[in-house]
């Protein structure tokens, strides 16, 4: 079964254009680090996404490629769960990657930001709210990859794979932030 959940997990990356932690050009992903984050807003939209989420702490902007479709199931998880969604489609991710932190490695399909936290990849609703309600002093969560079974990467069998969620502390350091398990 584990041979088959990572050949759907190869495939996914192959058949679906944009559902991938990899940039197209095939370079690896950009080491974030605090110093290359921009002391506040690169372009008027993002200031505007920044006033926004300000003012409503439930709004979550994504930033996503606008053919991936395990991105946009992940988007309807979110609203299903209560939160408020802003889409971004954007052709390249690694800037925005780069800009809120997220580690080499660590990177999945699409970036969001909610709550002064930045969100990557496949995180569960539940995971977000309780990384709101919890507040701690990080730069954001992570699913590396795209765990089958993850939120937006159901399938019909209903098989996932064990996952952790990744709290990405100021420093770049991660820690299990929320483990789910794997089978059917």
């Amino acid at each position: 079964m584990k041979s088959i959940a990572l050949l759907f997990s190869l495939l996914a990356a192959a058949v679906l254009p944009g559902c991938s932690n990899a940039d197209p050009s095939g370079k690896p992903e950009p080491a974030a680090s605090a110093a290359a984050q921009p002391a506040g807003p690169v372009d008027a939209q993002e200031a505007a996404d920044v006033a926004a989420m300000a003012a409503d702490p439930r709004l979550v902007v994504v930033h996503k490629n606008e053919t991936c479709g395990c991105c946009h199931l992940w988007v309807e998880h979110m609203e299903k769960n209560g939160f408020k969604v802003t889409v971004r489609n954007v052709a390249d991710l690694g800037g925005i990657k780069e800009r809120v932190g997220v580690p080499a490695g660590m990177g999945s399909c699409h970036t969001a930001r909610v709550g002064g936290y930045f969100i990557e990849g496949h995180v569960p609703a539940a995971d977000i709210a309780r990384l709101l309600d919890e507040k701690p002093d990080a730069k954001g969560l992570t699913v590396p990859g795209m765990p089958l079974g993850s939120p937006g990467m159901e399938v019909a069998s209903g098989e996932t794979q064990a996952y952790d969620v990744h709290l990405v502390a100021r420093d770049g350091a991660t820690s299990v932030f929320a483990s789910h398990g794997g089978g059917r």
